[in-house]
């Protein structure tokens, strides 16, 4: 169920203590010359629209501007700093929690929202204000994502590329994709990104002139099929998990004696 469709005598009647809410949040920024800006945010939505319609949980708008200073040399790429970030999160988090929501999943598709989205939710745990966990699709099939694909590449390569050729293939330049791999970085060990066990890098420009890493070229519609089916399963089972909690379950023990 998507909130923003209901009105509020529907949502009066559906929401109540226990309930679970997703989440979606990515980013406005530059996925190479082959993927939209809305890259990650349109994954984030899709996968929490799959989850929401299997689950019957309630999905809340997009968070489509995330924490993206990386990017920021690339035209259209936009970004807030990490503080205004998780105060807003946090903010209407807890508004979700005014009424009734208390278990949230915050279904991520940007790495660099990751600490911030675990920091909120390690503030709304500790004041019992909502049980609320960070999921990135990616991280929740690792063994799937290597196996389709050679050369992954941690931003704008061929998982993202497959996504989006699921959800909107549209949108995919395809006539860019070798552009993509032949411009961008391709072996990420082959770089001087880590020297020494010091990561050396700040901008993703510093490893990749069109910022796309990985080889997209290597992306059919069956693999991108697999895929989202694959995160959108991990999805469901977890709600299914977070619905099956006692309360009691999710909030902080007491301090030991």
């Amino acid at each position: 169920m998507y909130l923003a469709d209901q009105t509020w005598p529907e949502l009066g009647e559906s929401l109540s203590d226990g309930s679970v809410a997703l989440v979606p949040l990515g980013s406005t920024e530059q996925h190479g010359p082959h993927l939209p800006l809305a890259t990650d945010h349109l994954i984030a939505e899709a996968l929490a629209s799959a989850a929401a319609e299997e689950t019957g949980a309630v999905r809340t708008p997009t968070v489509t501007v995330g924490v993206s200073p990386h990017h920021r040399q690339f035209p259209g790429t936009m970004w807030v700093d990490p503080p205004e970030f998780r105060d807003y999160v946090e903010s209407f988090t807890r508004n979700l929690a005014y009424h009734g929501v208390d278990r949230v999943v915050f279904v991520n598709a940007h790495g660099g929202n990751v600490q911030h989205l675990r920091e909120v939710g390690r503030r709304l745990h500790e004041d019992e204000t909502a049980y609320a966990v960070e999921w990135m699709w990616d991280e929740s099939i690792p063994d799937l994502v290597d196996d389709l694909f050679e050369h992954n590449g941690p931003h704008a390569g061929p998982k993202e590329t497959a996504m989006i050729t699921h959800i909107a293939p549209e949108l995919v330049r395809t006539d860019r994709l070798e552009d993509a791999r032949d411009d961008g970085l391709v072996h990420l060990d082959e770089s001087d990104a880590v020297v020494h066990g010091a990561r050396t890098f700040y901008d993703s420009i510093d490893n990749s002139a069109n910022g796309a890493f990985g080889d997209p070229t290597d992306v059919t519609p069956e693999k991108a099929a697999r895929l989202f089916e694959a995160a959108s399963d991990q999805l469901v089972q977890l709600v299914e998990w977070l619905d099956a909690r006692d309360r009691t379950e999710l909030l902080p023990k007491a301090r030991v004696e």
